[in-house]
């Protein structure tokens, strides 16, 4: 395809634009009808502790969502050599569940509560017990009820509650509106109405009557869409918000705004029943569709939906690639102090590569990447710690490879509870994430670890910005074709693939790891409960 074409494309709005809020970064993309990047822009951010809960302050969301399709105008203008005016469709996904709390002029009544933290525990275990569903601890609903319990003032003024998705969606186009994907987040899906389970509203709303809160649940939560609905369109304020330039016009098509686990299966073509993928980030989750209801109820398991509304298993651990990333900070550092500037991805190349020459098990090496609480080990708070014996065989490849087996380890945890009592078959799994724009380190980890098949596609680095492009893609040229179809005949008809079965001596060396990563977790607790950074200070046990 030409510049001349591609500038026509631009001019004449027949692209799609995915803005996706991360952990770590937020990203903005631009495919044509063909569903190839035309533009991208980035922001770098990250999550802050403000009075013992982890989140991200309202000025860094609004700026990077700014500086993110600047970046990305930029770069159209600077290959292309036009302004973006108009798009054919833009869609918003964010990090899934927390809670975003708003009065009824939308602003904030607490700074946004992130899926990071695990303060909700109380509130997890009683709707669990009530609903005989499992809610997490980072659902937007686990987060209003602990809220409740903890006799917040700020819940009586509540007007609206949603997810960062969510919020920004609103603030673009006006509409209180959310994919179903993002919904399964907030609170349990009627699998059969596609909406929020409505014996399930019932029960919290007289759960909590005797509160007398001049609310219900129902009129808190926002509207519920499925993919390839319109949800809305791009109002004046809303393009003044987007484009500080001015320049974008009004009246653009929003698709339903989703949560990160759905974009990633929409990325990684994982829609239909029995296919499943596994997004490696800050966090760390493997998403299974279903072909059946879960006969249990598993603290480690939850139960969401596709962006079409199809039940999945979810399991998703907080803490993956944070530790290994502040690891590669030093050993920059280290480069640096020696005259030595290196490039990032040169740095990440080499030093994962060294994984692969390390002894199967890690060398009888431990760590844990627990910047925050872990709920399928059961810790409400983190203390990243790395450990070794005088017997550990300590070299560089062992140490990347226990970082690596770490980011998995917990995960691995959860899964095998969902293999293990309900029989849940994997075919394979389809990953997605920065660890896996590495060739074949973090496929050939995340295999072995899982004792999967892991398969990456050619668009997986692109992660879940690509996948909400697509699906604001899919509300322009669905014509009624189901979304799983859409992705397989038009998105990933000519995607390449490769697959990558786990090697029986690294499954045998990661379980020999796992075992001591269980055994070890007694370290991990003792830590949490003796290492209490003083405010401004050092820490002090």
């Amino acid at each position: 395809m030409n510049h001349e074409f591609t500038a026509r494309v631009i001019e004449e709005g027949r692209t799609s634009l995915g803005i996706e809020f991360g952990s770590t970064r937020i990203k903005a993309i631009l495919i044509d009808e063909q569903f190839q990047t035309i533009a991208q822009g980035t922001y770098e951010w990250d999550s802050t502790r403000q009075n013992g809960m982890w989140t991200y302050h309202l000025i860094d969301i609004i700026t990077g969502l700014q500086v993110a399709y600047r970046h990305m105008k930029e770069e159209a203008e600077r290959t292309y050599g036009v302004t973006i005016r108009t798009i054919g469709s833009i869609g918003v996904s964010a990090m899934m569940h927390g809670y975003i709390a708003c009065d009824h002029t939308g602003e904030l009544l607490v700074p946004f509560r992130t899926w990071r933290n695990s303060t909700t525990s109380e509130a997890s275990q009683k709707l669990t017990d009530l609903f005989q569903f499992h809610i997490p601890e980072r659902w937007s609903i686990a987060h209003l009820y602990q809220a409740i319990l903890d006799e917040e003032k700020h819940v009586y003024r509540l007007e609206f509650m949603t997810t960062l998705s969510g919020y920004i969606h609103w603030l673009l186009t006006g509409k209180q509106a959310i994919g179903i994907g993002d919904a399964s987040g907030m609170f349990p899906i009627d699998e059969t109405t596609k909406n929020y389970n409505e014996a399930m509203l019932n029960q919290f709303d007289e759960l909590i009557a005797e509160k007398g809160y001049p609310w219900q649940l129902r009129h808190l939560l926002p509207s519920v869409y499925l993919a390839g609905e319109e949800a809305g369109m791009l109002t004046t304020a809303g393009a003044s918000i987007l484009d500080q330039s001015k320049q974008l016009q009004p009246g653009i098509p929003f698709c339903p705004p989703e949560g990160d686990a759905g974009t990633g299966m929409v990325a990684t073509n994982s829609i239909k029943r029995r296919t499943g993928n596994i997004s490696v980030g800050t966090s760390v989750f493997a998403m299974i569709v279903l072909e059946k209801d879960l006969a249990g109820v598993y603290p480690e398991v939850d139960i969401v939906t596709t962006p079409d509304g199809n039940p999945v298993a979810m399991v998703h651990a907080n803490n993956c690639t944070s530790d290994l990333n502040a690891w590669m900070g030093l050993f920059r550092e280290a480069f640096e102090a020696m005259g030595q500037p290196v490039d990032t991805k040169r740095l990440y190349e080499v030093l994962l590569r060294q994984a692969l020459k390390a002894d199967y098990d890690g060398g009888g090496l431990l760590s844990y990447g627990y910047y925050s609480g872990e709920n399928i080990t059961r810790m409400q708070e983190g203390r990243p710690l790395f450990v070794r014996s005088a017997e550990s065989h300590f070299n560089l490849a062992n140490f990347m490879r226990t970082h690596l087996f770490s980011a998995f380890g917990a995960l691995k945890i959860g899964l095998d509870r969902l293999k293990e009592n309900e029989q849940v078959a994997i075919d394979r799994l389809l990953g997605h994430g920065g660890l896996f724009k590495t060739p074949l380190v973090g496929q050939k980890m995340v295999a072995a670890a899982l004792n999967t098949p892991v398969s990456v596609i050619s668009t997986a680095g692109e992660g879940g910005a690509f996948g909400m492009a697509v699906l604001a893609s899919y509300v322009v040229h669905h014509q009624q074709q189901p979304l799983a179809d859409f992705l397989e005949h038009q998105v990933f008809a000519s995607t390449s693939e490769e697959l990558m079965e786990p090697d029986p001596l690294d499954v045998k060396g990661f379980e020999v790891f796992l075992k001591r990563y269980q055994e070890g977790l007694h370290i991990e607790k003792a830590a949490v409960d003796h290492l209490t950074l003083k405010k401004g200070a050092e820490w002090i046990c």
